[in-house]
């Protein structure tokens, strides 16, 4: 192949030896034991899965949500006995699972695996409840698979190092297939010599674009949930022996030859099975604080606390500097124009100028500052004009999303304040009780407050003799 591919001698040590990723992690997924899970990753698993829930009773009040619906059912062709979390809609398997994902994802609200760059519950929770209720399967057979996926889905996002998002590859929609299709294969209880094929197969039917982020299309949201399908598409294609690439991840044009161009001679091939079973990566996933993408948080508590600190007012800034890493600055800095003015509500949760004012002029950033009216406040946007970016010499992405900001004030005063660790993050952990305030906030937009605290107490006793069927009629709407 040409320069932009994996170097061949990457190529060659990956296969001398011996077992390929795919039949690495189909071993994985098919021999981990729930007992074998350690019962603090269990326990985060099931909070990771409440946010979740929670951001997707809070999506069901947005435009998306019900275009999207409308589409899903229209696909149905009214079959289908499958629910929908937060909504009353019955939809056929696959259908559900995209409108779960979109939820889910929807508010770009969901948790993130800081070095896979990769929202892994957005699609490997929509695969593991679909199928495990489909199949007849309890609670505890759900969140153990979805850890597999977890596991999987992260350490494969990691094997990139950020390159995806340089490419214009969204890691949670392509790597996301690879993770949501071991999710479902272990649920049907496919053997190994099958998961490993079904991995081959995922190769085909994995993707997302970032294009979304030069005019805030709303595809992103489709992302996870196209990757629940594509998971429970391609194991069910193997079940039934159709055959697929037997290296789907270090092949000539395995996935990262295909879809990482000149980065691809960067990666660390070891990275998607080190530690497989002994170091969880789930325990590592980051629960968001703020409803926008992950690489703005830091910068955006930065603003807010120089806010607080000096008693900052928009009409005491002159000018503001927002350091960010080298790699995120094609997702939350550029095209410029767009992101000094978001369009739309995902303009500005992909922007690092908006973001930032917000906070500067009001101390925070949430839901509130994504609708119509905040997006044309005319003291933010003002502001947002006087912020610029600059690149992070001392960022240590990916493992922490860092930032800073300066802020040059009309008296002639520099104030900064640097986040090094974002909020969130493995090593600055929200905690369950934070997770369940979030939850609950997320689920009162929606739902009454009784009804949030049945819908909690269901998800977090999902393993204690709950079948996989009931709790996917919980989550539904009532009525």
């Amino acid at each position: 192949m040409s320069d932009l591919s994996i170097p061949a001698d990457k190529l060659r040590e990956a296969a001398a030896q011996g077992p390929t990723i795919a039949t690495t992690l189909a071993a994985f997924a098919e021999s981990l034991r729930p007992e074998a899970i350690p019962p603090a990753v269990l326990e985060r698993a099931k909070y990771l899965i409440l946010d979740a829930v929670g951001i997707a009773h809070a999506s069901t009040r947005y435009e998306f949500a019900h275009r999207s619906l409308s589409a899903a059912t229209e696909l149905s062709a009214g079959m289908g006995d499958t629910p929908v979390i937060g909504l009353s809609a019955r939809l056929q398997l696959r259908d559900a699972m995209l409108m779960n994902g979109i939820l889910v994802h929807g508010l770009d609200y969901d948790d993130t695996h800081a070095q896979g760059v990769i929202h892994s519950t957005a699609a490997c929770f929509p695969a593991a409840l679909g199928v495990a209720a489909q199949a007849g399967l309890g609670g505890g057979d759900l969140l153990a698979a979805y850890v597999i996926g977890m596991e999987a889905g992260t350490r494969l996002g990691s094997v990139a190092k950020g390159g995806f998002h340089q490419i214009g590859f969204h890691p949670t929609g392509l790597v996301g297939a690879f993770a949501a299709t071991l999710v479902a294969g272990r649920l049907f209880g496919l053997n190994a010599q099958q998961l490993a094929m079904a991995q081959g197969i995922a190769l085909s039917t994995g993707s997302g674009s970032l294009e979304f982020l030069n005019d805030g299309a709303w595809t992103k949201r489709m992302h996870p949930g196209w990757a629940a399908v594509a998971g429970l598409t391609s194991a069910t294609l193997a079940r039934h022996g159709f055959i697929g690439p037997k290296q789907a991840y270090e092949g000539r044009f395995g996935l990262f030859a295909s879809h990482l161009g000149q980065y691809a001679k960067d990666i660390d091939l070891s990275l998607a099975t080190a530690g497989l079973g002994e170091v969880w990566e789930t325990g590592k996933v980051s629960v968001k604080p703020i409803p926008a993408c992950h690489f703005t948080h830091a910068c955006a508590d930065a603003a807010a606390l120089l806010r607080d600190r000096h008693g900052l007012k928009p009409a005491d800034i002159r000018s503001v500097r927002a350091l960010v890493p080298q790699e995120v600055v094609k997702t939350v800095c550029e095209p410029v124009a767009t992101k000094k003015r978001p369009q739309n509500s995902y303009d500005a949760q992909f922007s690092i100028p908006y973001i930032v004012a917000t906070a500067l002029a009001k101390g925070r950033f949430g839901l509130a500052d994504l609708d119509d009216a905040a997006l044309a406040d005319a003291e933010v946007l003002a502001l947002a004009q006087r912020v610029e970016y600059e690149v992070d010499p001392a960022s240590p992405f990916p493992k922490y999303y860092s930032g800073e900001v300066i802020v040059s004030t009309h008296d002639g005063r520099e104030l900064r304040h640097r986040e090094e660790i974002n909020r969130g993050a493995a090593d600055r952990p929200i905690s369950s009780p934070d997770i369940e305030k979030k939850f609950m906030d997320n689920m009162l937009l929606a739902v009454s407050k009784s009804r949030a605290e049945q819908v909690r107490d269901l998800v977090l006793s999902m393993d204690r003799g709950l079948q996989a069927r009931d709790l996917a009629e919980g989550l539904a709407a009532r009525g």
